[in-house]
């Protein structure tokens, strides 16, 4: 769930081994990009590392912000007796305010900057914190989350366009992804406060306002991170600009360098304002807004956020027998996922996009149908629907009953408000070796449906969307498949607890996997590999009425009788303006 400067940002390369600089969407170089080369440090100037740092904070907080609520839901859940229904809401309330703040933020971030938003961002993250940490009523915690919901839709999109504008050409790639990073480092840090704070009074208070020190940080930060050049540019402040990238670039690159590259954002920028979502309906460019949005759709109806979200929730009605342990596993988790996510970025340029992609979508169907298999052990296949508590004959369809309780000594399900029986609690320990098998089932096949997700459809989606448009109108795109991702992230988040009442948590498992195996067919028919060609020849593959994945072997072999760098039209300007406006083949 990252916003649209990820979108225009992640098509640059982010294996940690090589970089192809013929795939990078910038105009063409001039004669002084090969000396660029030979000039460039190894690394990037200590003022590029203090930036992307301070900035990635909103990554971090993007990801903490969405991963503690699987902790705290726990206990609120108990605390102020919510049902099903209220629990999604409280889940639901960030997503619908990052909708409404990723729509608007890329307005607002064109018209008053990069900076100016970061920092509005994190104002609203520490004022989101605060409400959240001193609410006293379901109404003002759903408020809270839905400011907080605000800043993150900022966020996710400010943020990997701010990186990417600011980052030198050759690291740009490991510098925009570490936006990923911090995106899953903020979730693992979250489970560890949940874990941390599982038993102490309140300690969900904490929970929410621990997010607002890191923001804090960030602010006091921002005094020194400089605006975008392109930002400034456009206002006609070209020197300052020009003092901003003779920074990043350090000394050892020659300011002829600078100034090429200072062109070459003047080039960019006029192509990019000659195009307007009139063009998305052409052939050539409604073709990848189908694929970058049904990526999106699929990213999120895959179930992912509510592994997420639902994580100690789920391992809860798994047999995970108190909230800390449920806690402590949805660590393990959230590692997972940082983890994978670091292997994606080492392989995807190597592997393929359309390949991991394929193995993805395979290895999540078996994740989520040996999932629901093992709930079968645990719950039972059985709607969260009787009319009394003592039709169920299990403590885990009984824990899901709002309305229930369970009795390990008389294992029987009674009503909350029974005083027949005094050890009702809503935690199932595992009493037979059947129900062990299930609850280690259920954590080893989440832990492997994560993996697979994090290292294919949770990165591959915003790299091809990326890649498969032109110039021009990649932003505008990138916008309404972003928002295609937010709105599917907020049905999936509000419908889950649902849908395993009256379907049943191993229904609710399959049919995500259902929805994947559809996606299998789309990406495999749709879904054509853009490794290794220029972005010129990664929109030709959707010219045409052909399928997409079958064009690969000409476009590849055009690609590589052109040249590295490519070509200049006459006049200079980029030559796939013709792509933007052309034919409707």
């Amino acid at each position: 769930m990252i916003g649209t400067g990820l979108n225009r940002n992640l098509i640059f390369n982010c294996s940690t081994r090589r970089y192809s600089f013929a795939e990078l969407p910038q105009t063409e170089p001039s004669a002084d990009t090969e000396e660029t080369h030979s000039n460039m440090a190894a690394r990037p100037p200590r003022f590029v590392f203090f930036v992307v740092f301070c900035i990635t904070i909103g990554g971090l907080l993007f990801g903490y912000d969405t991963g503690v609520i699987s902790g705290a839901l726990v206990v609120i859940k108990d605390e102020w007796d919510l049902n099903s229904t209220q629990q999604e809401f409280i889940v639901g309330g960030t997503t619908l305010g990052a909708i409404v703040g990723g729509l608007f933020s890329g307005y607002f971030a064109d018209r008053w900057g990069r900076r100016t938003i970061t920092f509005l961002s994190s104002v609203v993250f520490i004022l989101g914190a605060l409400i959240m940490a001193f609410s006293k009523h379901y109404s003002v915690l759903i408020g809270g989350r839905v400011v907080v919901g605000l800043a993150v839709g900022a966020a996710s999109m400010v943020v990997p366009i701010y990186i990417g504008e600011l980052a030198p050409k050759e690291f740009r790639g490991r510098l925009v992804t570490l936006n990923v990073l911090a995106i899953t480092g903020g979730q693992l840090i979250a489970y560890l406060v949940s874990w941390g704070l599982a038993d102490v009074h309140d300690g969900w208070r904490w929970m929410f306002a621990i997010s607002a020190f890191p923001a804090a940080i960030q602010l006091c930060c921002l005094p020194w991170l400089p605006e975008s050049p392109r930002v400034l540019i456009q206002r006609g402040q070209d020197e300052r600009a020009h003092t901003i990238l003779q920074r990043i670039y350090g000394n050892k690159v020659p300011e002829s360098t600078v100034d090429d590259e200072l062109e070459s954002m003047r080039r960019s920028m006029r192509t990019e304002t000659a195009a307007s979502y009139r063009d998305l309906l052409r052939t050539v460019n409604f073709k990848p807004l189908i694929v970058a949005c049904m990526l999106q759709l699929m990213q999120q109806f895959s179930g992912f956020n509510t592994a997420m979200y639902y994580s100690a929730t789920i391992l809860k009605m798994a047999g995970f027998s108190s909230t800390k342990s449920a806690t402590q596993f949805s660590i393990a988790i959230a590692a997972t996922n940082m983890l994978m996510t670091i292997v994606a970025i080492s392989i995807i340029d190597r592997f393929g996009r359309r390949k991991l992609l394929l193995i993805s979508f395979t290895g999540m169907i078996i994740g989520l149908a040996l999932l629901g298999i093992a709930f079968i052990f645990i719950v039972g296949l059985v709607k969260i629907t009787k009319d009394t508590c003592g039709e169920y004959i299990k403590c885990g369809a009984c824990a899901l009953d709002d309305r229930c309780n369970w009795s390990p000594g008389s294992m029987v399900c009674a009503p909350k408000s029974s005083t027949l029986y005094t050890d009702l609690t809503d935690n199932c320990e595992p009493v037979n070796g059947r129900d062990k098998a299930g609850t280690w089932l259920a954590l080893a096949s989440l832990i492997f449906y994560v993996a697979l997700y994090a290292v294919g459809l949770g990165n591959v989606p915003w790299l091809v969307q990326s890649e498969i448009f032109a110039q021009g109108i990649r932003s505008r795109a990138g916008s309404i498949a972003t928002a295609t991702n937010w709105v599917s992230n907020f049905i999936v988040s509000v419908t889950f607890l649902t849908m395993t009442l009256h379907i049943t948590a191993s229904g609710t498992f399959w049919l995500y996997a259902g929805i994947l195996l559809l996606g299998l067919v789309f990406v495999f028919f749709m879904v054509p590999e853009t490794k290794g060609l220029k972005l010129e020849d990664v929109q030709k593959l959707f010219a045409g009425t052909g399928l997409p994945y079958r064009r690969r072997a000409v476009s590849r072999k055009n690609s590589q009788s052109s040249s590295v760098v490519g070509s200049r039209s006459t006049s200079g300007e980029i030559t796939n303006t013709q792509l933007l406006r052309g034919s409707q083949e």
